[in-house]
Order: C-alpha cells, then structure tokens, then sequence
C-alpha cells in the first residue's frame, strides 16, 4: 500500500507548525518567567553565521509553502521575512496554516512524477531535476525538519525548557 504525496506533505508540516507553535508559548513563558525580552529569544542563533530564531521559523514556513507550490505548480503566498517578535512569527504560522488548509489531496496526485529542478546550495550551488517523491524525500521534508531541530536547538541553547517531547508534539 502506497502513501499519498498529500499524507506526506500537508499533514506533517501542519504537525511541524503546531511544534513550532509550542516553542513560541514555551519561549514567551520562559521570558516572561526570567524577565528578558522575547525579542532576544526571536534572535538568538546558535553561531554567528546561522540564521536566528526567527530566520528558522521563516525557513521552515517557505519550505511548507514552496514544497507545495512546486509539487503542484501552483504559485506560492508571499511572506515578507521581516517577523522580529514573538506576535509577528505567530502571524507568519497562521498564514502558512491557512494556506495549507487550501491544500486538497487531488491537488497532489501525481505530484510523486511531478520533475522538480531547483538550485541547491545557493546561488553558486548545483541545479538538479528530481521526481517529485524524491524532491520531498531528499530536500523538502530533511529542510523541513532542519529548521524545526535548529529552533528546537536555538530555545535550548537560550535556556529555554523546550524538550524532546515538544519536539516530537502531541499524540493524543
């Protein structure tokens, strides 16, 4: 039995917002209990040359959203990168939420053959082609999943109690 590009794409990176959403609240609770500013927890980085906090959530959101849109050759909401608060990361959750609730699974059949070329690496990076299945199964859903751990890493580094179970979110 074969798993749908839909079970594989919509509903994991609704889960993986919903961890991110867990470490805004474990991040603003942190703050407040220490009495810092969230907004050093929003750009917090882990070393100098990694994106902060913020730029994880960022990361993580286009790679739901440009996921997607490539998969399906659609054209992707536009987010402005500009979240410096807890309130403004919140905001750029929901719009990916509410655009991954427009997400049909028919929109996603047949994505699997879908050829998708994209630059890896950056501008002096390689251009490849792949399948679709093996676009989300080689740089989408690790991407994903990279962005999540490095917020996860990012809160810890800060001293914020955010732990393996938020990581993983609820299975209830």
């Amino acid at each position: 039995m074969s798993v749908s590009m839909y079970r594989l794409t919509v509903p994991v990176f609704q889960r993986g917002l919903k961890t991110l959403s867990t470490y805004l609240d474990k991040a603003e609770a942190y703050a407040t209990e220490k009495g810092i500013d969230s907004s050093i927890l929003v750009n917090a980085r882990l070393a100098p040359d990694m994106l902060s906090l913020a730029g994880q959530f960022q990361r993580a959101t286009d790679t739901a959203k440009f996921g997607i849109t490539r998969l399906t050759s659609t054209d992707a909401p536009k987010f402005e990168d500009n979240e410096t608060t807890v309130a403004e990361l919140r905001e750029r959750i929901a719009k990916a939420e509410a655009y991954l609730a427009t997400v049909t699974p028919d929109m996603l059949d047949g994505a699997e053959k879908t050829e998708v070329t994209r630059q890896i690496g950056g501008r002096a990076g390689k251009t490849v082609t792949l399948s679709g299945d093996e676009y989300l199964a080689t740089f989408v859903l690790p991407n994903f999943y990279f962005h999540i751990g490095m917020a996860h890493a990012i809160l810890r580094n800060q001293g914020a109690p955010v732990g393996k179970m938020d990581y993983l979110g609820n299975f209830g």
